[in-house]
């Protein structure tokens, strides 16, 4: 029986072979895209699950609002990692990690810069027990100057010996010795580092300083810890310790209620390790994160491109149901009941299925590597494991089914007198079920060009936004330090280029990434102890040529200039500080003060540091357009370390850059030069979301070419169906013209109708994910519009093809058996 369906089937695809191949690759292409967001999805969902005892790790959070800023970060204060041992018993281990930036790092001569460097606790083990290559686990990190090391960096610096016991020169002044080699930390983890530095002996880790947050700390909880008490524990120890330190300045009245009453707030929470990948955008995550909403988005995105795929198969099959209708009616008539014919081609479908199967396996293994180019993942089949094979049965079964159910009771449906009449429209009553199938294809596609189409627009406003300064032509040199004494030096001799207008060196770009401390400050002679006059601001070291390097705007007062000494005491603020502040009167020539040295601990209100605010700068951004712009002071520094920034003319960049690593080459031998460009850093500030709309677009792309195929096999089946009619409209005078609209018509007034279904639907998600943004795209009518211009045109071009078709069919072919 089998090979009697195998025949019949494979009888039936060759008859019919050029609607078949189209029907086999519109559905291998529907299941390749969805093969390859499914193992997107599944990546994403696998981050930081490798870790041993992953659902007991959590991170410590912080919010915090104070002076007129609201911080969500991933930092905590120095001595939390060991008061949580201590003081709460639900917790097992904990570690915090200092992030100080990127490395030189050598071991005899040639320095090669690493970022992916980190000062971590003793304990770090404990918490991630991840395997070593060599080494120990007891007391890998006890001791200062010691460090750990991935096999990456071992083999890099120490290819086939032991490594332990060695030592690698850190920016080319302290000797650290390797304690330990691990594996290298798999990509899908929240961090990646390839070189763990002793916490041990960095002095600001031994700081008992509870008012400064400067540390990712984390906790392995002990089994079958309640989450939530723990919360309370933390929130109940932050108290005890931080309140004493505070009542030194606010009064021995103080009282945290007080505090949160003023509208401030400091709270510390536990994020579980599993969430942070797919439920964390906070200040100070390691790298990048997803969001959950894209992983949701892109299984919609799947389910909605494989079951567009289906509609097209059945459409397919109904479309050319004539084809079968005369082999019903004879199988009918020689006793095959409906049942026979129902599993007949069911099965046939199934063949389909999983020759589709079979071919979307090779699709997706070549577009597999242009999805990770525009994903920035490294994705691969996996071929090794039988659970993949297993799922593509499943799948092609589950496939079958839903794309075989309809057209097989459709065609086991057709009556035996009528269709041996030859009439086989009379066999179809589901006109309502074709029609509602256009629709939902046709809203999708909608929708997903609406969102394609505002993701992009999105992130050309931030592009061409005016941020406030400028970030073209402007390039970034590091690691001046690695310049020691001549860091000027290097300044002045590419500023005596020609090519180059401007320069500067500071401690910090507004763009992520750079270096930035905030602490609070209040107007001199206000009563510090009212927590309103309290301002928590961004200070910045810069010298005396930043704010011309960067055509910022100075809207009140002047610029640094070194014409004025005083200037060393002198502050530039932004428009945001000075409406925190609150001055009376003009700001001009006004004194702010802080503590000396930001020192908070003990907090000595003897010992202020004093500035003077010389001038006013409007606000620029420093941070992604998804945040508001905070308070910024800009304050002098001659000679500080950091990055040194150029502003080139519209000359040839080669040039530039050949000057620049010349002059450093000279200055710096065996230093590594490490540069880039302003623009470009700013543009890697949205990297995610530019992915996404990549990607996105081209599933969208993909949508549409499948839901186009659907299109186009309505028109055929439509055009088979009123082929008589046609005929006689053609031997009655009808132009090609008539019969193109008369074939079109009707599909035009359902994707009509699909466009006021997708449109709202589109424009209320969007509005959702533009809500993340402070700084945003109005979406008007012109969006919606286009969208619903391009769904039109795209199925004009395909109705027409296949109408154009028909029309110029010959009426004596359709008539002959007439």
């Amino acid at each position: 029986m089998l090979t009697n369906i195998l025949k019949i089937a494979l009888r039936s695809f060759w008859k019919t072979k050029g609607i078949s191949i189209i029907n086999v690759l519109g559905l291998s292409l529907g299941i390749a895209l969805c093969l390859i967001i499914a193992l997107f999805v599944r990546n994403e969902l696998s981050y930081d699950k490798h870790f041993p005892n992953a659902e007991r790790i959590y991170r410590v959070t912080s919010d915090i609002v104070f002076g007129g800023n609201a911080m969500n970060m991933t930092y905590a204060p120095a001595p939390m990692a060991d008061a949580l041992v201590e003081e709460i018993p639900e917790v097992e281990a904990s570690v915090h990690f200092r992030n100080q930036g990127s490395f030189l790092i050598k071991r005899y001569e040639d320095n090669i810069k690493e970022n992916k460097v980190i000062f971590a606790g003793k304990d770090f083990l404990k918490v991630f027990d991840i395997p070593l290559v060599q080494g120990n686990k007891k007391g890998a990190l006890e001791e200062p100057n010691t460090m750990m090391i991935s096999q990456t960096m071992a083999d890099k610096f120490f290819k086939g010996e032991n490594a332990v016991g060695q030592s690698l020169v850190l920016d080319n002044k302290t000797d650290y010795k390797i304690t330990a080699v691990y594996e290298d930390i798999p990509e899908n983890s929240h961090f990646d580092f390839h070189v763990l530095l002793a916490a041990e002996g960095l002095s600001e880790a031994k700081s008992g300083q509870w008012l400064g947050n400067n540390f990712q700390t984390y906790i392995l909880a002990k089994p079958g810890a309640d989450i939530k008490e723990m919360d309370q524990k933390i929130a109940s120890m932050t108290e005890k310790h931080m309140t004493p330190v505070l009542k030194q300045v606010m009064g021995e009245d103080f009282t945290l209620e007080m505090f949160k009453a003023s509208g401030n707030k400091v709270e510390y929470a536990l994020q579980p390790l599993l969430d942070i990948h797919l439920h964390s955008d906070l200040l100070g995550e390691f790298k990048a994160n997803f969001s959950i909403t894209y992983v949701y988005l892109f299984v919609a995105i799947a389910v909605f491109i494989l079951l567009i795929a289906c509609i097209n198969f059945m459409n397919l099959a109904t479309a050319k149901s004539s084809n079968r209708a005369k082999e019903v009616g004879v199988r009918k008539s020689m006793g095959s009941d409906r049942k026979d014919l129902f599993f007949q081609f069911m099965m046939e479908t199934f063949l389909m299925s999983l020759i589709s199967f079979s071919m979307a396996i090779f699709i997706a293994s070549i577009l597999l590597p242009f999805f990770n180019d525009l994903a920035g993942r490294n994705l691969k089949l996996p071929f090794d494991e039988f659970g993949f094979y297993a799922s593509l049965l499943l799948g092609a079964i589950l496939v079958g089914f839903i794309a075989g159910i309809y057209p097989a009771f459709f065609l086991s449906g057709f009556k035996p007198v009528k269709v041996l009449k030859g009439d086989v429209s009379s066999g179809m009553k589901s006109a309502r079920v074709r029609s509602s199938l256009v629709v939902f294809q046709f809203s999708i596609s909608i929708i997903l060009i609406f969102c394609t189409i505002v993701l992009f627009s999105q992130m050309n406003f931030i592009q061409n936004k005016n941020l406030g300064f400028n970030k073209d032509q402007i390039i970034m040199v590091h690691d001046l330090y690695a310049l020691g004494s001549q860091k000027q030096t290097f300044k002045q001799e590419i500023l005596g280029s020609s090519m180059i207008e401007k320069g500067t060196l500071s401690g910090f770009l507004p763009v992520s990434g750079t270096n930035r401390s905030d602490n609070p400050w209040w107007v001199m002679g206000r009563d510090i102890q009212d927590q309103e006059n309290l301002v928590s601001i961004q200070n910045w070291q810069v010298d005396f040529d930043y704010v011309k390097t960067l055509g910022m705007k100075i809207v009140q007062g002047r610029d640094f200039s070194m014409d004025f000494p005083s200037d060393s005491s002198a502050v530039i603020i932004n428009e945001t500080a000075i409406k925190n502040f609150n001055f009376e009167g003009d700001p001009i020539g006004q004194k702010i003060t802080t503590f000396s040295g930001n020192n908070v601990t003990g907090l000595n209100t003897d010992d202020l540091e004093v500035k003077t605010v010389i001038g006013v700068v409007e606000n620029f951004h420093f941070e992604s357009l998804k945040e508001n712009i905070g308070a910024v002071m800009l304050f002098v520094d001659p000679n500080p370390s950091g990055i040194a920034s150029f502003k080139f003319k519209a000359a040839d960049v080669s040039e530039v850059l050949q000057l620049v690593e010349d002059k450093w080459k000279a200055l710096a031998p065996g230093q590594p030069f490490t540069y880039e460009f302003l623009d470009d850093r700013f543009e890697a500030m949205y990297a995610s979301e530019t992915r996404i709309g990549k990607v996105f677009a081209a599933f969208t792309g993909f949508a549409i070419f499948i839901a186009s195929l659907g299109l186009f096999a309505l028109t055929a089946f439509t055009a088979e169906q009123r082929r008589k009619e046609i005929g006689i409209r053609k031997t009655l005078g009808a132009t090609t013209a008539n019969i193109v609209f008369l074939l079109s018509k009707e599909f035009t007034k359902l994707i009509l109708f699909a466009f006021v279904i997708g449109a709202p639907l589109a424009w209320w998600g969007m509005k959702k994910w533009l809500e993340d943004y402070q700084y945003k795209i109005d979406l008007g009518w012109v969006i919606i519009f286009f969208a619903g211009a391009m769904v039109f045109l795209v199925s004009w071009i395909t109705m027409g093809i296949q109408s154009l078709k028909a029309a110029n069919a010959n009426p004596v072919d359709s008539l002959r058996g007439e």
